[in-house]
């Protein structure tokens, strides 16, 4: 591999569509620096992981999950740049040139607490404008990195602000207007976790047993550097990673382990099963705690939502367990566990958590996602406000395609509570329950939700979160007055 020469992005037409030429004109020009080593983080090894497969028979190879170091927000240095990454191991390196965030795919982990002040320093090392948003996280709307506030080629800035809201798994990543997703499929996101007081009276899986999981797909050059060549249909990677990392195994106890799993996939929706047919125990999705747990044996979930599982490997020694991808038929992630006669940790019954319903709402509003770049018949404009919502008031928004679904709907600045979906699936299912940020919406469905913006007045966007649907304008602009 040439660590001097970074792949130039490649765009691919669908058989219907040509991608437009204020995406297409976009071709990424900088080349690849060194690692980048800020701060001298290194990997947590979590004890014994690995790997996963892409179906199929034979013998597979499989690494090491890798694990992002975990770090505080409270005086940080986040740095966006080139980077070289290992997507093996170290005894079988894998390299590629990506963008990364302090020199890792993915960045490094935020935890904090409620009440806890976020002070991260932003360096942006890359040849192009870039932001960071900050997904799921209550801020201002200064803080929150929407496109409006780009950071230029080497320039800084400081995002500042307290966290305001419960536990929750949440994330970062750029927001540039029709830049986004070449820079998140590139390699540039993270997790953000939140703990707080409830969540830590249940006693649920602490580390080494509670571990994030960033699913994602991937396309790679003849010399294995990650590219971008979408469709105007979305990104679609031919090759699945795990927190960066190609065909992971984990090593696991007889233990029940809490996995913080989000999908980072620009366009892909994952069907998560595990291959000898156990159950997960869903604990919590993109705004926290259920209000108690629920099992299911399959979870269908699209770019930007997350998922808090718990999986129970106490009755397991010596097997080895696959978490299986059925829409790709990929093998995700091997779970291996030990043969030993020790058995640990306790599965969580009745309330979780209190989740007070949002109130009758007073007004509805309604949003159709049309094509694959408008909202109701209108792209994307950074200076134009679309509507304005009342500061404490409850709406009712509903949410219908005219086709080229799905449309993973996200909303800045508030959660939302889902209250039902008609046509296509026609139900709700149980990690759609509590608190969301982004919910799927699929051909032929209209889904509604409660919502309440009672933490800041500003600007915030609603937006489908596939991200060349995004980039090409299937997002608004919204006022909190």
């Amino acid at each position: 591999m040439n660590a001097n020469k970074f792949p130039r992005v490649q765009f691919e037409s669908s058989s219907a569509h040509l991608l437009p030429n204020r995406m297409s004109r976009r071709a990424f020009m900088c080349t690849a620096a060194a690692s980048v080593g800020a701060l001298a983080l290194e990997s947590i090894a979590l004890p014994a992981m690995a790997a996963r497969g892409g179906g199929g028979g034979g013998t597979v190879t499989r690494y090491p999950l890798h694990v992002p170091p975990t770090v505080s927000p409270g005086g940080f240095t986040l740095t966006a740049a080139p980077a070289i990454v290992n997507l093996a191991s170290p005894e079988s390196p894998s390299l590629s040139s990506a963008l990364a965030y302090n020199g890792f795919l993915p960045g490094p982990t935020f935890r904090a607490n409620k009440g806890d002040s976020v002070y991260v320093s932003f360096a942006n090392g890359l040849a192009d404008e870039t932001t960071v948003h900050w997904h799921g996280m209550l801020v201002a709307t200064v803080q929150d990195g929407q496109p409006q506030d780009l950071v230029a080629p080497g320039g800084s800035r400081v995002y500042q602000y307290p966290i305001v809201q419960r536990a929750a798994l949440n994330w970062y990543h750029p927001h540039p207007h029709m830049m986004t997703g070449e820079q998140v499929c590139l390699g540039l996101a993270g997790a953000f976790i939140v703990n707080d007081a409830e969540e830590a009276a249940l006693g649920l899986p602490a580390f080494p047993y509670e571990v994030p999981l960033v699913v994602r797909d991937a396309n790679f050059d003849k010399a294995g550097n990650l590219i971008y060549n979408p469709r105007t249909t979305g990104f679609d990677g031919n090759t699945p990673l795990v927190n960066g990392t190609r065909k992971p195994y984990l090593d696991v106890e007889r233990s029940v382990y809490r996995f913080r799993v989000l999908n980072g996939a620009n366009a892909r929706l994952f069907r998560l099963v595990l291959g000898n047919g156990m159950p997960f125990t869903v604990i919590g999705n993109d705004g926290g705690l259920l209000a108690a747990p629920v099992n299911v044996t399959e979870i269908e979930f699209s770019p930007g939502e997350r998922l808090d599982l718990l999986v129970n490997f106490q009755g397991l020694p010596g097997a080895r367990v696959m978490l299986h991808d059925l829409n790709s038929g990929w093998d995700l992630l091997e779970f291996r566990v030990a043969n030993s006669t020790q058995v640990t940790g306790t599965m969580p019954t009745g309330t979780l958590s209190t989740i007070a319903p949002l109130p009758t709402p007073a007004l509805t509003r309604y949003f159709s996602f049309d094509g694959m770049s408008k909202i109701n018949g209108r792209e994307y404009d950074s200076d134009r406000i679309d509507f304005q919502v009342p500061f404490g008031q409850t709406e009712l928004w509903r949410f219908t395609t005219n086709g080229n679904a799905p449309h993973p709907v996200h909303i800045h600045g508030a959660s939302f509570q889902v209250q039902s979906r008609t046509g296509g699936r026609g139900k709700l299912f149980p990690w759609e329950s509590g608190w969301k940020d982004t919910v799927l919406l699929q051909d032929q469905e209209t889904v509604e939700v409660l919502i309440r913006f009672d933490q800041y007045k500003g600007r915030y966007l609603i937006h489908c979160h596939k991200l060349e649907h995004e980039d090409m304008g299937m997002m608004a602009n919204f006022q909190v007055i």
